[in-house]
């Protein structure tokens, strides 16, 4: 457990510039309280404990507004960044590396049974407010632009972005720049937009020849 927590702490320190110490983060920090409550509850999950994990969970929900299900399997050096409403479902299973940001939902698609929340690979980065539901497979080093629901399955080295989520080919090193985000809608509206001149050109064009005749 001394293990994990300073594993979490490092994992803060490098994740957050806004960290300046080690008191800050013990005071300061609902989702490096929530991780450690996580990995407490879920032990006692795995030992088929009955109440008492749920409990934990509500607990830490209640003083910092993440819900992480004891069910969950998070791995190493996961990290939620501010936090606030971040959900994250039982059957979920998040790979090492992570960083998840506020208003994050693992979560299912319905009232299946079984397997029903999603599986993160490796360095997957969730922007604020995604949304990644059911039971798909987020690849390895896998980016999720801010405000996207992701309903399908994402490959390595892919970013997501929109509503659905659509998959976009870019370079898979650096950190998630929400602001060079690719957006397919925008794309697709200035292909038709230039398509539409094209048209208008031509039928400009078929007009004067048919008047000159």
């Amino acid at each position: 457990m001394f293990r994990a927590i300073r594993e979490q702490i490092a994992t803060v320190l490098n994740e957050d510039p806004a960290a300046k110490s080690v008191i800050e983060i013990f005071l300061c920090y609902p989702g490096f309280h929530a991780i450690l409550a996580h990995r407490f509850a879920h032990k006692l999950y795995c030992w088929h404990i009955p109440l008492i994990p749920r409990v934990i969970s509500q607990i830490s929900r209640f003083f910092t507004q993440i819900e992480i299900h004891p069910g969950a399997r998070i791995g190493r050096r996961f990290f939620i960044d501010h936090g606030s409403g971040v959900v994250i479902g039982e059957t979920t299973e998040i790979g090492d590396d992570c960083l998840l940001y506020q208003g994050v939902t693992l979560g299912g698609t319905g009232n299946e049974r079984g397997k029903r929340h999603p599986t993160l690979g490796n360095q997957v980065v969730i922007g604020t407010g995604a949304k990644v539901l059911g039971n798909i497979r987020l690849g390895n080093n896998v980016k999720v632009g801010a405000g996207s629901v992701v309903v399908h399955a994402v490959p390595d080295n892919s970013t997501v972005v929109g509503v659905p989520g659509r998959v976009v080919r870019v370079r898979p090193e650096g950190p998630l720049e929400h602001g060079r985000l690719p957006d397919p809608e925008g794309q697709a509206i200035d292909d038709l937009a230039r398509r539409v001149a094209e048209l208008e050109a031509m039928v400009k064009q078929l007009a004067a020849e048919h008047q000159l005749k």
